[in-house]
């Protein structure tokens, strides 16, 4: 792991690139920040500041994504060669806490917290197939509407009604605000990012953090803030779509299981394989309205922005499934249960539903790090006028409490 220092100013600045294995717009994104910075004396010498730029956080993952790392960039190269650990093994989530975490990454991330003591720290994400939007621990008044000026001139859809936020508070258009965490099960912390992180470890220094999504398939339907039709009606077909994709997949998984033992590495393919199999089933309930607990009447006010959203989530879930499980058949080299064929008509047909059903176009690589630098200097620039009060070492924030029911 290689971390690039520009500046020799006393306030630290702490950008994250790659923290996700499938996510590498960040790496691009990093390196158009140390340009700047070392081209503007505004954003060192007269800012006081120091950039530390993280380069990759989780560079064995990105190296899994090398297959459609180099393009073509389509939909189908990118989920048949898709790759992201489970969640025990991303190097951002502190299921344990601080003091339980085992992952060297991990445990480079925390030590250069403490160290700097960042007034900001940017984590730098990417969303396969949506917009784009931002998430704080802190609230930076006015980054909604540099967002939205940044978004306008780079032609980027903003995700009005993200996924990652479905219960989070707005601080205004495709800007959320994190919950601080609390202590939930596995299930909870995989799907609502409840559990202890690196995006909050280092609030007691006074630190804001930053979470910016960059899309790389943009679609507009993710940035339609209207009342929806038939709420009812969208969120019983998303249910019922993941229902029956998911049932599929497990079929496909446990034909194929049986004969994966002699595949080298064939756990860390199946880790995240078995976080989608455990989440999905409860999401399809969380989210129809017919479910005998009622779990779809907690849901917030939705829009069509969130109903977009939540229809490409459960695509994705199953995408990544698919590709994952297409990797593991290649793996064994002779398809010992003919799922190939399946698993190839399955991929196709999801994303032809991506790319003709939403209007999934690709940004190319340099407008997705432009618009990510700006999304980022915006924030460097408001958490200077902004700082949060620091929090006393060993004393939690007092916050919203749960994230979701």
């Amino acid at each position: 792991m290689w971390l690039l220092s520009v500046g020799h100013g006393s306030r630290q600045a702490l950008v994250v690139a790659g923290p996700h294995a499938n996510e590498p717009v960040g790496g691009a994104t990093v390196l158009r920040l140390a340009e700047r910075a070392l081209a503007d004396p505004g954003l060192t010498e007269d800012a006081d500041a120091t950039w530390n730029l993280l380069l990759c956080l989780d560079p064995d993952g990105l190296r899994r994504n090398e297959g459609w790392l180099t393009g073509p960039y389509t939909l189908g190269r990118h989920f048949r060669n898709f790759f992201r650990p489970g969640f025990l093994e991303q190097p951002e989530w502190l299921p344990d806490g601080a003091a339980g975490a085992t992952l060297p990454e991990t445990r480079a991330l925390l030590d250069i917290q403490d160290e700097l003591r960042p007034f900001l720290q940017c984590s730098l994400h990417g969303v396969d197939v949506g917009g784009g939007f931002v998430e704080l621990t802190h609230d930076l008044p006015g980054l909604a509407q540099r967002l939205a000026r940044t978004a306008a001139r780079l032609g980027i859809p903003r995700e009005l009604g993200a996924y990652d936020a479905l219960y989070w508070p707005g601080l205004g258009a495709a800007v959320y605000r994190i919950p601080p965490p609390r202590r939930a099960g596995l299930a909870a912390a995989i799907t609502e990012a409840a559990v202890e992180s690196t995006w909050y470890h280092p609030h007691r220094h006074g630190t804001v953090t930053a979470v910016v999504e960059a899309p790389m398939w943009g679609v507009t339907a993710v940035a339609d803030g209207s009342p929806p039709a038939d709420r009812d009606a969208v969120l019983r077909s998303v249910s019922r779509t993941l229902r029956h994709d998911t049932a599929t997949l497990r079929g496909l998984l446990a034909r194929l299981r049986p004969h994966l033992a002699a595949v080298p590495d064939a756990a860390r393919l199946l880790a995240p394989v078995d976080d989608y199999a455990l989440v999905c089933p409860g999401l399809a309930d969380a989210w129809d309205p017919d479910t005998g607990d009622g779990a779809a009447h907690h849901l917030p006010a939705l829009t069509t922005a969130h109903l977009a959203a939540l229809r490409i989530s459960g695509r994705r879930l199953a995408l990544r499934t698919a590709g994952l499980l297409h990797q593991l058949v290649r793996a064994t080299g002779h398809d010992p249960v003919g799922a190939l064929p399946e698993l190839d008509l399955l991929i196709d047909e999801w994303c032809a539903d991506y790319r003709d059903g939403w209007g999934a176009r690709w940004i190319p690589v340099a407008r997705q790090a432009e618009y990510q630098a700006r999304v980022v200097l915006s924030a460097f620039e408001l958490a200077l006028r902004h700082p949060p009060a620091r929090t006393p070492a060993g004393e939690p924030e007092r916050g919203s409490g749960a994230a979701v029911p």
